[in-house]
């Protein structure tokens, strides 16, 4: 049977909970198609995830903001906004003390019974990293519900991962396959193709060495 939405008790990612800025880099067809920069912080209590995408390359300009506010424990939706960063074009909002979900869209605004913890996008994705041992669980959405299922284990660019595939739509998400857990890699279908987003590894700079002077070589000063 599938399990419910709500994970077993969460790893230590969620309970020692910290900033976490990361990019991935998207490809379509092996071409620059943009970049999606995350954020995710503690912000008065809630666990908040803002996440950029901008899109480019091969695809149309366009920029895409999704903030998700979470359960810092259940990592469950307890807000989201979608837009181009100006304004909201799609909001959910869960509120527990009126057990109502209300959506907003544009300018309509509908309300219904909330029932059962929900995910959104971002949350979802989050939450996949609280995986422990589940090969299949059912996630109760916004409009809907997915099933996530576990695939074979696979590497990005060298590092071990969980892969696992959302449906409907077929997307999927390589989790680290290490305490960590961090997103490595995500693959959303589209009309277009499939849209890889790879994490960008950043590695420090390096501050170049002062210049030693040999032995014997004047000093070079300034002429007054």
């Amino acid at each position: 049977m599938a399990s419910r939405a709500r994970p077993q008790e969460p790893r230590e990612l969620t309970r020692d909970v910290r900033p976490e800025t990361f990019t991935l880099v998207l490809t379509l067809g092996g071409r620059p198609a943009g970049e999606m920069a995350w954020h995710v912080a503690l912000d008065r209590g809630l666990l908040v995830a803002r996440v950029t995408t901008d899109f480019g390359g091969v695809l149309p300009d366009l920029r895409r903001v999704q903030t998700s506010k979470m359960h810092p424990q259940r990592l469950v939706s307890l807000g989201y906004a979608e837009g181009d960063g100006k304004r909201a074009t799609f909001e959910s909002l869960p509120d527990d003390k009126t057990a109502l979900l209300t959506v907003r869209q544009g300018r309509d605004e509908a309300s219904a019974p909330l029932v059962t913890d929900l995910h959104d996008p971002i949350s979802l994705l989050w939450w996949l990293r609280s995986l422990q041992d589940e090969d299949r669980a059912e996630v109760r959405m916004v409009g809907g519900r997915a099933i996530v299922r576990r695939l074979a284990n696979d590497t990005v660019n060298g590092v071990a991962a969980v892969v696992y595939e959302i449906r409907p739509g077929g997307a999927l998400v390589h989790v680290e396959d290490a305490p960590e857990r961090r997103l490595l890699r995500l693959v959303q279908p589209t009309d277009f193709g499939p849209i890889d987003a790879t994490l960008r590894e950043d590695r420090p700079r390096r501050t170049p060495e002062p210049r030693q002077e040999k032995r014997g070589e004047p000093s070079r000063r300034r002429r007054r």
